[in-house]
């Protein structure tokens, strides 16, 4: 577990982000990526019929439609003890191997910091 307070601003800001995204929508995922500008961009998981993305795709897909060409950070707040494979992939796709993949637990506590490659 990682003490938020030891975390740079900019990273608090996407965990806040995602936290509440995933608690204002009643969603089993919040997620929020920093891209190259600064920008954020926040979402959760979608859930259709003919379409579902973890919060975390969605927040990439979002970055991307946005015109980001790369990502500083990724945060996401999750009942899952790690970012799953596909999250990182899209997290690879746009920001690199080396981008910073946070996962925070339900209530906003960082548990680990995975990189996406």
């Amino acid at each position: 577990m990682t003490d938020n307070s030891a975390l740079d601003p900019e990273d608090r800001k996407i965990v806040t982000l995602a936290r509440s995204a995933r608690a204002r929508n009643g969603v089993p995922e919040g997620a929020a990526v920093r891209d190259e500008t600064g920008r954020t961009y926040v979402a959760g998981t979608v859930a259709l019929d003919s379409l579902k993305l973890s919060a975390l795709q969605t927040a990439v897909a979002m970055a991307v439609a946005s015109g980001a060409t790369s990502l500083e950070a990724a945060a996401v707040v999750t009942e899952a003890e790690s970012a799953s494979d596909a999250d990182r992939a899209a997290v690879r796709d746009l920001g690199g191997p080396q981008t910073p993949v946070l996962v925070a637990g339900p209530d906003g506590a960082v548990r680990t910091t995975v990189t996406a490659g």
